[in-house]
């Protein structure tokens, strides 16, 4: 039987082959996980901020109720959402029974100044014969006060018929001020008492956020100081401090912040939001918002080095404003800091740099 016959110059070729395959396996260099940009931190200056919440209240509200009683309701012109301006017609009484009573009192302060015609010709008379004696002095004082008395009935009935048409005017209920309606209670057809609430309204649309703070910060806060809270989608809104309650409670030691918006604040009376109210101005370490990652709830950064590999730095945040975070330790001025995709990375990843800004 024939055994097989290797050649040595083969067995030599594979020797040779194989230390240098070996070799170049483990040399190949690691291929970049992610691209990514970097951004260089940048020194703000920021105010220091309270955080603060409350209720968006009324700045005043207004009272629309019923001047006159005993009348039915005879038109309704506004609903609750409504715009109002002030002298705005909303309300209509009926004027019927007013307008027979105006007429009535017409007729009242006819028969008067009949009533006065009368006792002034008596009294006329009388001056004219009281020198000759003809009347007593008793009959003239007579004729004098009848004189004084119709005058003064006359007046009175004058006075009275003012009312009714007061009255008459006070069927037609109208706005004191400009306003949004907030609240109705007028229903068409109901007979209103004097005094009735027919509507409630925010005068002039002002709405202002009353905020609780704690009473530590009281003499740190002033009027005309500048505030920021989240608007309905997260919209910023920008106010002002109005006024610094001038009580704490001793229930939960806070105070209250009145703070004014402007008149065309899209948002509903009634709702909680929270804000900050600024102070002085400090130095902030900033980097953008899609710099963050969150992991087991610690924050981080990834900072590339040299060799365009990142590292994971654990950072402690503060003040956040226009999509960006203040960096309050943790990491340095000069780092590079991966500006979004951070959450893509691990600890010591190789990466691909697309740019720095």
């Amino acid at each position: 039987m024939r055994k097989p016959i290797v050649s040595v110059s083969a067995i030599f070729g594979l020797a040779l082959l194989l230390p240098f395959s070996s070799s170049a396996g483990a040399d190949q260099p690691a291929a970049p996980t992610l691209t990514v940009s970097l951004v260089i931190p940048k020194q703000r200056e920021w105010s220091e901020t309270i955080p603060a919440g409350g209720w968006l209240k009324p700045w005043q509200e207004a009272i629309i109720a019923s001047e006159t009683g005993g009348l039915r309701i005879t038109e309704v012109l506004v609903d609750v959402g409504s715009v109002v301006t002030k002298g705005q017609t909303l309300v209509r009484l009926s004027q019927d029974t007013v307008r027979a009573d105006i007429r009535k009192q017409e007729a009242a302060v006819e028969t008067a100044k009949a009533t006065l015609a009368k006792a002034r010709a008596n009294a006329d008379r009388a001056r004219q014969l009281r020198p000759s004696g003809a009347l007593s002095d008793e009959k003239i004082a007579e004729r004098l006060t009848d004189e004084q008395t119709a005058i003064s009935g006359l007046e009175s009935e004058k006075a009275a018929l003012e009312s009714q048409k007061i009255k008459l005017d006070q069927t037609t209920i109208t706005a004191v001020d400009d306003g949004l309606v907030t609240s109705r209670t007028a229903d068409l057809g109901a007979v209103v008492s004097t005094g009735t609430e027919l509507f409630r309204l925010v005068r002039q649309q002002r709405v202002e956020w009353q905020a609780e703070v704690s009473a530590h910060y009281l003499a740190s806060i002033t009027e005309g100081q500048s505030v920021e809270i989240r608007g309905p989608g997260g919209r910023r809104i920008q106010g002002t401090v109005r006024l610094v309650g001038p009580l704490v409670s001793t229930g939960t030691g806070r105070v209250i912040v009145y703070v004014a918006f402007p008149a065309d604040l899209e948002s509903r009376v009634g709702r909680y939001v929270t804000g900050s109210i600024e102070l002085q101005l400090t130095p902030a370490l900033t980097v953008p918002e899609t710099a963050i990652v969150f992991r087991d709830g610690v924050t981080y950064v990834f900072a590339a080095d040299k060799d365009n590999r990142v590292r994971r730095v654990r950072v402690e945040t503060g003040r956040r404003r226009n999509d960006e975070v203040e960096i309050v330790s943790g990491m340095e001025q000069s780092a590079k800091v991966v500006a979004a995709g951070g959450v893509f990375l691990s600890d010591n990843a190789l990466v691909t740099i697309a740019g720095e800004r």
